[in-house]
């Protein structure tokens, strides 16, 4: 029998992977509203990280080019749209699984009303990042 420890353990993973099931589902079923022409097929997970400077958004969207991706800043909120083709397309290859999302996708995160200025996108390792400087944090 594990130890109690080791049982605490075991069930943190285990709900992490139950939430993690949920918010899938969810992003299945309750789909952004487009605000645009193109219906949108997904919405990207992201992280969120901020400090006193900056807030710093991580979007894993694998497979999806810079030329793909449209950033755009709203009345508190940040919006990334775009489209991820499907990688292999043609004779020859049939699709024995397909669980990676593809088509158009449109994700909004929330922003504190700070003012804040958007830096130069960065992708690393299929994410795009975005980090928004806190114009007004020398203030606080």
């Amino acid at each position: 029998m594990p130890r109690t420890n080791e049982s605490s353990l075991w069930m943190w993973a285990e709900a992490c992977e139950l939430r993690s099931q949920a918010e899938r589902l969810q992003r299945l079923f309750f789909r952004p509203a487009a605000s645009h022409a193109a219906p949108v097929a997904w919405e990207p997970p992201a992280d969120v990280y901020e400090d006193e400077r900056e807030i710093v958004v991580i979007i894993a969207m694998p497979g999806v080019t810079a030329e793909r991706i449209q950033v755009l800043s709203e009345p508190g909120a940040l919006v990334i749209r775009g489209t991820r083709p499907l990688p292999l397309v043609g004779p020859g290859h049939a699709v024995r699984r397909l669980e990676i999302p593809h088509g158009q996708f449109e994700r909004r995160i929330s922003l504190p009303p700070e003012r804040m200025e958007l830096g130069i996108p960065e992708s690393l390792n299929g994410c795009l990042i975005l980090r928004l400087r806190k114009l007004d944090w020398t203030s606080r």
